[in-house]
C-alpha cells in the first residue's frame, strides 16, 4: 500500500479512495491518457541526470526564463514558485531542462548524425517543380507534346487544364523537400535534370506530367544538424515509451 494522500478537500478524497497504491495510480493514468506522457518525461529525466550544465548556460537559461516568465524582481520570483508549488532548489533544474536536453543529444547522437544524414539525404533534397495533372492519358498526352514541341509554356496549359491547385502557380510547386511528394513523382524529380519534361505518369485517378526545374541537394549545416538530432532524439523516446507502456499493461 501507498502512503494515503492527505484528506484536505472533495477532489483529494476521492483521489486517495481511487488511487491508494500504485497499481491504481497506474490504472488512473492509463484512463486518462497520461501515462505516455508521464513516461515520456521520467525517460527524459532519467537520462539527463548525468548532464551539468556551465555556468554560462546556466546564466544563459536564467535570463530566458525571467524574460518569458516576467519576473523582475525576487518578489516576483518568489510569488511565481508558490503558484507552480516549487522550491528554490528545484527551480534550476527546471530552468536548464532543455540545456541538458540538447547536450544530452548531442552527446548521444552527435557522432551518428553524418550517417544518419546519408540515409535520409535522399528524402531531404528538395526541388522546385512543375506540375499538370489531368484524368485523361488522351488530353495528357496532347498537352505533353505540346508542351515539348513549344507549341504553348507549362504555365499556360497548367493554368488552363491542370485540375489540383498548383493551376493557380502556372504548375509551379515548391521547395519542397523529396520526402513529400508521392513516391513515383519524387522518382522522377530525383532522376531528372533542371528543365526536363517528364512523359506523362498515372497516378491513382491523375495523369501528370512533370518538370524539374531547380534541384537543391540537402547539406549538413547547422538546422540540418538540429533537425537530425530531434529526430534521433524522437525515435528513441517512442521506442523507449512504448516498451514501457508494453511492459504496465494489464495482462487480460
Amino acid at each position: 500500500m501507498g502512503q494515503s494522500l492527505p484528506n484536505t478537500g472533495p477532489l483529494l478524497a476521492k483521489l486517495r479512495d481511487r488511487a491508494d497504491t500504485l497499481e491504481a495510480m497506474v490504472g488512473l493514468l492509463h484512463h486518462y491518457g497520461l501515462l505516455p506522457k508521464l513516461i515520456r518525461e521520467l525517460l527524459i529525466d532519467d537520462a539527463i541526470a548525468p548532464i551539468t550544465p556551465t555556468p554560462d548556460e546556466i546564466f544563459q537559461a536564467s535570463q530566458q526564463f525571467y524574460q518569458k516568465n516576467k519576473l523582475q524582481s525576487e518578489a516576483e520570483l518568489q510569488t511565481w514558485l508558490a503558484q507552480q508549488g516549487l522550491t528554490r532548489e528545484q527551480l534550476e533544474p527546471l530552468i536548464t531542462r532543455d540545456v541538458r536536453i540538447e547536450k544530452y543529444k548531442r552527446e548521444t547522437w552527435e557522432h551518428k548524425l553524418e550517417h544518419y544524414f546519408l540515409q535520409r539525404k535522399s528524402q531531404l533534397d528538395r526541388a522546385v517543380y512543375s506540375l499538370l495533372r489531368v484524368k485523361e492519358i488522351g488530353i495528357a498526352q496532347e498537352l505533353y507534346f505540346r508542351i515539348q514541341e513549344g507549341e504553348a509554356t507549362f504555365d499556360e496549359l497548367a493554368r488552363q487544364h491542370s485540375q489540383g491547385v498548383e493551376a493557380e502557380t502556372g504548375g509551379l510547386l515548391g521547395p519542397v523537400e523529396l520526402g513529400v511528394p508521392h513516391p513515383a513523382i519524387a522518382k522522377i524529380l530525383a532522376t531528372s535534370q533542371p528543365g526536363q519534361l517528364a512523359p506523362p505518369v498515372r497516378l491513382s485517378e491523375w495523369v501528370v506530367i512533370v518538370r524539374l526545374e531547380k534541384f537543391l541537394p540537402a547539406q549538413l549545416d547547422g538546422p540540418t544538424q538540429q533537425r537530425l538530432l530531434n529526430e534521433l532524439f524522437e525515435t528513441w523516446l517512442q521506442t523507449e515509451t512504448a516498451a514501457l507502456m508494453g511492459a504496465t499493461a494489464k495482462p487480460e
